[in-house]
């Protein structure tokens, strides 16, 4: 299966592996100047262990997204350092919010998700 790739995402085909598995690798050409330093803005903000967490806590929470409220809870950070962190992760594409009264509520976004896959992935040989 074949997925068509704008000049935001990466082109990944499913190969099957000598285990029968199906894996997604990168096809075509390399990427170029711009996605990568589209890649490594999202990479560079995953560098942080603040921001690692922060990003397992949104995946892992049932439901796909979670209360600034719970996550300022879950580290002995300030309120604006969090925030700071969010909003990092955020212009890197790999989170997306939503203001709902007084609190505002994150989620992982997925396509960012499967482009960091699809580049880390090693086609099977």
């Amino acid at each position: 299966m074949s997925i068509q790739a704008d000049r935001d995402e990466l082109a990944i085909v499913e190969v099957t592996g000598p285990d029968t598995c199906v894996q997604p690798a990168l096809v075509g050409e390399p990427i170029d100047e711009a996605m990568a330093a589209g890649l490594a803005q999202v990479f560079k903000a995953l560098g942080d262990p603040v921001r690692l967490r922060l990003v397992s806590l949104i995946g892992a929470r049932q439901g796909g997204e979670v209360c600034v409220c719970d996550l300022t809870a879950a580290f002995d950070l300030t309120q604006p350092t969090i925030s700071h962190h969010l909003k990092v992760l955020r212009e890197a594409g790999i989170i997306d919010s939503e203001r709902r009264g007084t609190w505002v509520y994150y989620r992982l976004v997925p396509a960012a998700l499967a482009r960091m896959a699809a580049l880390l992935t090693v086609p099977a040989s």
